[in-house]
């Protein structure tokens, strides 16, 4: 089953993206940001809360000078390092204690500060690697199931109650679990500490709840027989950081989107491009695959109207990440199924864009949402959209599919309407199982005619947005109808400029193993040790 496209237009599109990324790499290049200085220091070890339980890694880039701050926080504190002989966490809590002050170390030089730091990064590392190595090994022991992997949202507000929630999703027969994140934590500029049992709408990403969950589904992966999945949110104004204890505790995919903090949580524009370059770079090496946010642009307007920034968005969202060092196998690529089903011929336009997606991004491990802006209620209406969202997911071979509920916009599910709606899609992913593989579409038929639309219009917008600046583009709403300003937002406190002598020593540790992981695959295809490509999504499953 293959649309007949115009395959140079969709090589215009991929220039137009690299176009329109360029001036905003290098903008990131000559930028930091608090959220990427406080993810230096937890992947250094440094962890805990200070008075009134502020986080640590917030206090000691809190406490820098702004001269300081352009310079980076590790060589502050790989200069109390070198003075102190202190491991980095012994070292973080006493300087919350006021014991140390990092000021009182300005004297020691870089070249001591940077070979304090080199053995904790390089352990840091290693640890990520141990963790990625973690799951290559649980997925050759216990295999998952064909694609595409139903995926599974628990959202208690209560870190032991999602738990029990996920044990029974998988049970039921949920591959992925997403953990969703209590309403808000995007906006907060410090990450929680410790285990969570409040939110609202979600519970809280901590490290500790990622290890709770982590175990839990490791313990149900072996009752069952197939590794099961854990997935987390990395957006927001703590995006690297949450990155940072993602790669540490083995999650396995991340929402991680280049504009969904800044389009629907106002989050500074300029902040965020930062914070997604870095992390984007941690999901790289550690084998996290990301999930982008273009099915949250169809909640906001019209699905038929945006589908061309959809596809827009979702070049540009693949050339970030290659400009981060992901490959095309960690690039979960969003859509949603959100026309108007009383359209007529809707269904049509759904399978239109899923197949194109699927065709113009053939490696990336596509996500593909569930309706949700048109469910009303009526719970027998409901799991029947859910029914045809699941037919189209299987017959243009999506990837990463998020269970539809039949009880969206009542309540959160209960554990019986989880089972309704994975049932559903289980019946309909083995009935429908091959049926994209035995049919073929109309030449010029709607279909065709409706991809090649999309196609033509994603490239006159990306035109457009290249002309522009993306920045501008975002300000003038060409992307969900919502207009933000560059300088405007949350988080655009945290943003400076870079010292000439700037040091990140993760930064630097990660471009090196993508230049190294780069010229081992010039000299031999899927060499062993490649860091970049951990999880390989085939057509006859994950492994």
């Amino acid at each position: 089953m293959e649309l007949r496209i115009d395959h140079g237009v969709v090589d215009r599109c991929r220039a137009l993206a690299s176009a329109i990324a360029e001036p905003v790499g290098r903008f990131i290049a000559e930028h930091s940001t608090v959220a990427v200085e406080r993810s230096v220091l937890r992947l250094l070890g440094v962890d805990g809360v200070g008075p009134d339980e502020i986080p640590i890694p917030n206090m000691i880039v809190d406490a820098l000078s702004p001269q300081e701050r352009a310079r980076g926080a590790a060589l502050a504190f790989g200069k109390a390092l070198a003075e102190t002989g202190l491991e980095p966490r012994a070292l973080g809590e006493a300087i919350a204690a006021g014991t140390h002050a990092l000021a009182d170390f300005a004297h020691v030089p870089d070249d001591a500060a940077r070979g304090a730091i080199r053995p904790f990064v390089e352990a840091s590392l290693a640890r990520i690697r141990a963790r990625r190595a973690e799951r290559e090994e649980r997925l050759r022991r216990l295999p998952q199931l064909p694609p595409p992997l139903l995926y599974v949202i628990v959202a208690s507000g209560n870190i032991y109650e999602d738990r029990a929630a996920a044990v029974a999703a998988v049970e039921a027969g949920a591959q992925i679990i997403a953990v969703i994140r209590s309403t808000g934590q995007s906006l907060l500029d410090f990450v929680p500490y410790g285990p969570t049992t409040e939110g609202f709408g979600g519970t809280y990403a901590t490290q500790a709840n990622f290890t709770i969950m982590r175990e839990a589904l490791d313990e149900v992966s072996e009752r069952e027989g197939r590794y099961v999945m854990l997935t987390n949110y990395a957006s927001g104004l703590c995006m690297p950081e949450i990155a940072s204890m993602a790669a540490l505790e083995r999650l396995d995919m991340l929402l991680n989107d280049s504009m969904y903090g800044i389009l629907f949580r106002d989050i500074n524009m300029k902040r965020t491009f930062i914070d997604q370059h870095f992390s984007r770079m941690l999901n790289a090496y550690a084998g996290i695959i990301i999930n982008t946010g273009e099915d949250n642009y169809l909640t906001t307007a019209d699905a038929v109207e945006q589908a061309p920034a959809v596809l827009a968005s979702q070049f540009i969202n693949e050339e970030f990440a290659h400009r981060a060092g992901m490959p095309d196998e960690q690039i979960g690529l969003g859509d949603a199924y959100e026309i108007n089903p009383d359209l007529q011929d809707g269904f049509l336009y759904q399978v239109a864009q899923a197949q194109l997606t699927r065709q113009i991004f053939p490696k990336a491990p596509l996500k593909y949402m569930p309706p949700t802006k048109h469910m009303t209620g009526d719970i027998f209406k409901g799991h029947l959209m859910d029914a045809m969202f699941n037919l189209t997911s299987v017959m243009t071979k999506q990837t990463i599919h998020l269970v539809g509920m039949l009880t969206e916009a009542i309540h959160t599910p209960f554990l019986g309407d989880r089972a309704l709606s994975i049932e559903n899609a289980r019946y309909v992913m083995n009935t429908a199982r091959h049926f994209g593989d035995e049919i073929t579409f109309k030449p010029d038929g709607a279909i065709e005619k409706r991809a090649q639309n999309v196609l033509a219009d994603a490239s006159a917008l990306l035109e457009r947005v290249a002309e522009m600046g993306l920045m501008n583009a975002i300000e003038a709403a060409v992307f969900a109808d919502v207009s933000r300003s560059p300088d405007g937002g949350r988080g655009f406190d945290g943003v400076f400029a870079r010292a000439p002598e700037y040091w990140n020593p993760f930064e630097s540790a990660l471009r090196q193993a993508q230049g190294d992981t780069a010229r081992a695959q010039g000299d031999t295809m899927g060499a062993k040790g490649d860091n970049r490509v951990i999880l390989s999504l085939s057509k006859d499953g994950l492994k």
